[in-house]
């Protein structure tokens, strides 16, 4: 028979912290201080298990779950001393949700549960204190009202106003014992008008109607929103915890709080916390009292004239301050612990890890080694990877008021405030002639628009994912952007973007927010980043430990200089095609796509030559004998030609031909599908001199650095979109024969390496024997999605939100790598590639390569180097970091 109910109090319990997944966070921990001696009210917890038979059989109970909370509940009786339900001597529970996961005021909470017009009066009898029943049973009414019964939360509020008015005063503890009598009777009244029936007066029908509400509020919106935006499976369910009401409202002896270990901003190793004296726990954190601080300093810093608990309750203080030590060394963490003191007693509630900002994060875990709570393993597995990007964006001032305007996706993080302009070429127009800070808002971006992102402070676009054009350039630029922003439309012809009747025209300013996906009106101050002592301490044991290699994905000298300096160990993913939108560099691209032969796309590659070896001597200048992995043109050509007339009509005067040309070759080279059509390597196949003024480029660099400075240039030339080993040997055919002419004429001969990149699932299963010719296999993750899952990066938002809804995929495959499909294709090249050659190098250079997730799952494979832009880089470090400690965990 399963065991669907487990219990806890009195010194013991029938659970433990590592039941986590069953009993969820709180009912865990709960368990576990019980065990440990810490004083916890007797309860028990209702498991997950429960959770999700419920929603798997239409929101009906597992057989035998009744007999057993019933069973239950006496075992609470015997401890406390009182009965549920018993008129004379009763025992009140409070009901509360509780995931394997922290999901912080996500789901619902029932407290003072077991009160009715009978067991009120002899609560007023046991305490002594008839006030105190009251409000007791008015805060259940209230409560259970809203979260079971589905009564408006404001019709209380009202009444309680009405109630306060009356009696002529402005705080609810001000209220009488008959006030409180009265607004019970005005609640009840409430809720008989609502709903056509009187408030339940069965104990028993209240406990099971609350153990639904907290089951049912496992989908309600907010979770399932705080679900989404944490990664959590709604699979995992959440567990119900029934436990012994402790009561902080009894009177001026007694106290609710909540406290952290370390201070959560800071990690200062310093008690932190709130309390109220005469209170309930909703008091302190619902701001209906101005909570008092625990600690005579956190008082003093805060400029409070309000007494601390240090100072009223001395004793009890105390007896906080020992738990404190004793929880914090049992867990080895920053724990979050919420407590009562009734009539002098101190109960614990609950504690688990505490959340904190990323910087408190890093100092808590440097101080716990320093300390001997924490190995370095162990502290590195403490900070989020995904949140160290708090640390090297600005972020907006958190006390600084703001407008929000609109919300899209957080496609690059930080912050930034400028002008809103409407086309790349404004962007730099008003940067470089005004000194004008500008945000570039576009409906989406593309290459083009490179020379506008660059001069921006932050990009907005109002379509595409986090994996659009607009999303990765601005990542690998480190400029903030906000993508996907549908609420927005812009109208690039009258300058002006809306949301519904707000206007925004061009040269307003608004601010974005990287890091939430907000669109903000006006200016809002920012917070410069700042690399701490204990940032670096931590990265140093960081790279210590991790076996992959991290490289960056550059192709200007901002961005690797960028990289190195946050701990980039090469470049795994150089993109030629960016350097070409230069506007020195354009003229002569457009040129070699407007020729009519051969003679004259060598004619215009050959002034490209000069601007594309300069590229290259500054990457591997900079690079100092890193391994720099150039990936040879990879788009369509179409991409480089304009698309209005007006546009053409320049191009053909800028290249000595009639607009009429230049029109007819856009639409010769226009595609139904260029990602599947005239780009990579077949480009090279169908243009070869392309691809031999990109290799010759890339060697003469090579000589000319090594020359120079004395360092070992050794340069990986990969070819893109290769299908078959036929494609890779006739380029690299063309590269060695570069490279034959090159070092004759230098008269040195330097290392090289051709390679491929795998990104259409047909390479992937012919990688033995792709791998004949190549030295290395970099796994393009970005398109080899697209390619295997038949699905478009750029449209694929309108309806990825409804697939994870529906539980068709996780996450977003473009954010997180797909294990099971593009993944299982990846281990298939791997195995078969180094079956071939058992020395192959294999990494990845996806955006996939700075999301933690996917970085574990490359360190699974074996895989030599992930490869991100260069401000996820410490990310993708942390993340091969925890990985590497994992794995060796088993």
């Amino acid at each position: 028979m399963s065991k669907w109910v487990y219990t806890f109090g009195d010194g013991k319990a029938e659970g433990s912290a590592a039941m986590r997944d069953l009993l969820g966070g709180k009912g865990a921990n709960l368990a576990e201080m019980s065990t440990i001696g810490v004083p916890v009210p007797p309860g028990f917890t209702i498991s997950t298990e429960v959770c999700t038979y419920y929603y798997t059989h239409g929101n009906a109970y597992p057989a035998g779950l009744d007999a057993a909370v019933a069973a239950a509940v006496k075992g609470i009786e015997a401890v406390i001393g009182a009965g549920f339900g018993n008129a004379e001597n009763p025992l009140l529970v409070s009901v509360r949700s509780g995931s394997r996961a922290s999901m912080p005021g996500m789901m619902d909470t029932v407290l003072n549960l077991g009160l009715n017009d009978r067991t009120v009066i002899g609560l007023a009898n046991r305490s002594a204190d008839e006030r105190f029943a009251y409000d007791s049973y008015r805060r259940f009414i209230q409560m259970y009202s809203d979260v079971v019964l589905g009564v408006e939360h404001h019709l209380f509020e009202d009444a309680l106003d009405d109630v306060k008015r009356d009696a002529g005063v402005t705080q609810d503890t001000e209220l009488s014992a008959a006030d409180l009598r009265a607004l019970v009777d005005a609640y009840k009244k409430i809720v008989a008008e609502e709903l056509g029936k009187p408030f339940p007066q069965s104990v028993a029908d209240q406990l099971w109607g609350a153990i639904g509400a907290v089951f049912g509020s496992w989908m309600n919106q907010r979770a399932i929103t705080y679900r989404r935006l944490h990664n959590i499976p709604e699979s995992w369910g959440t567990a119900v915890t029934v436990q012994s009401m402790v009561f902080g409202n009894m009177g001026a002896d007694c106290a609710t709080g909540v406290a952290f270990t370390r201070d959560p901003s800071t990690g200062e190793n310093s008690f932190y916390g709130e309390y109220l004296v005469n209170a309930q726990g909703e008091d302190v954190v619902a701001g209906i009292r101005t909570p008092q601080h625990l600690t005579v300093k956190g008082k003093t810093k805060h400029g409070s004239t309000l007494p601390a608990m240090e100072e009223v309750m001395p004793t009890l203080f105390e007896d906080l301050g020992k738990i404190r030590t004793i929880l914090e060394a049992h867990y080895k963490d920053m724990q979050d612990m919420e407590f009562t003191i009734q009539q002098g007693k101190l109960w614990m509630l609950q504690t688990r890890n505490g959340k904190r900002t990323v910087r408190a994060a890093v100092k808590i875990a440097v101080d716990m080694v320093n300390e001997g709570v924490l190995t370095k393993e162990e502290a590195v597995l403490r900070v989020e990877p995904q949140a160290l990007d708090q640390l090297l964006h600005p972020t907006l001032d958190p006390k600084a008021p703001r407008k929000i305007l609109a919300k899209g996706l957080p496609a690059s993080p930080g912050a930034a405030s400028g002008k809103v302009v409407f086309t790349a070429e404004d962007a730099e127009a008003w940067v470089k002639d005004k000194g004008e800070k500008v945000i570039l808002a576009r409906a989406e971006t593309s290459p083009e628009d490179i020379g506008g992102m660059h001069v921006a402070e932050g990009v907005l676009t109002t379509r595409g994912g986090m994996t659009s054009h607009a999303a990765v350039v601005a990542r690998g630029m480190g400029t903030p952007c906000v993508a996907g922003a549908g609420e927005i439309r812009i109208d690039a012809k009258a300058r002006t973007m809306r949301v519904r009747d707000v206007v925004v025209n061009e040269g307003d300013v608004v601010t974005l927010d990287g890091s939430t996906g907000e669109v903000i009106l006006g200016e809002v101050p920012t917070i410069q980043p700042e690399m701490t002592g204990d940032f670096a301490t931590l990265m140093g044991w960081v790279d210590e430990i991790r076996t992959l290699k991290v490289r960056t994905n550059a192709e200007t000298p901002l961005d690797a200089e960028t990289a190195r300096k946050f701990g980039a160990e090469g470049i795994g993913l150089c993109r030629t095609e960016h350097m070409f939108f230069d506007p020195k560099r354009i003229v002569a691209m457009r040129e070699m796509i407007l020729a009519r032969n051969e003679a004259g796309r060598r004619a215009a590659l050959a002034k490209l030559l000069p601007f594309q070896r300069q590229d290259f001597v500054d990457l591997f200048t900079i690079m100092k004998g890193l391994p720099v992995t150039v990936r040879l043109l990879d788009p369509p050509l179409h991409e480089f030609l304009p698309n209005t007339e007006a546009e053409q009509e320049e191009v053909a005067k800028a290249s000595g031909v009639d607009a009429a040309t230049v029109r007819a070759v856009v639409l010769q080279l226009h595609e139904s599908n260029p990602m599947l059509g005239h780009r990579g390597c077949r480009l090279g196949v169908t243009y070869p001199e392309i691809y031999e003024m990109q290799a010759r480029a890339i060697l003469e660099a090579a000589v000319q650095v090594s020359k120079a400075t004395g360092t070992s240039v050794v340069p990986e030339i990969m070819i893109p979109l290769v299908m078959d080993k036929a494609e890779l040997d006739m380029m690299k055919a063309v590269v060695d024969a570069v490279a034959k002419e090159v070092f004759a004429a230098a008269g040195v001969t330097l290392d090289y390496t051709v390679g491929t990149m795998i990104e259409l699932p047909r390479a992937a299963l012919r990688a033995g024997k792709i791998a004949e010719s190549a030295a290395f296999f970099s796994f393009g993750t970005n398109d080899l999605t697209q390619t295997t899952l038949g699905m478009s990066r750029d449209d694929a938002g309108s309806f990825l939100e409804i697939y994870r809804r529906k539980g068709v995929v996780e996450a977003d495959p473009f954010a997180t790598l797909d294990q099971e499909g593009v993944g299982e294709l990846i281990r298939i090249a791997a195995e078969r590639g180094r079956a071939t050659r058992p020395g192959i190098k294999l990494g990845i250079c996806g955006e996939h390569g700075g999301d933690p997730a996917s970085v574990a799952f490359c360190q699974s494979v074996g895989l030599d180097y992930v490869s991100c832009s260069p401000y996820r880089v410490p990310i993708a470090r942390l993340a091969a970091a925890q990985a590497a400690v994992r794995q060796k965990q088993g």
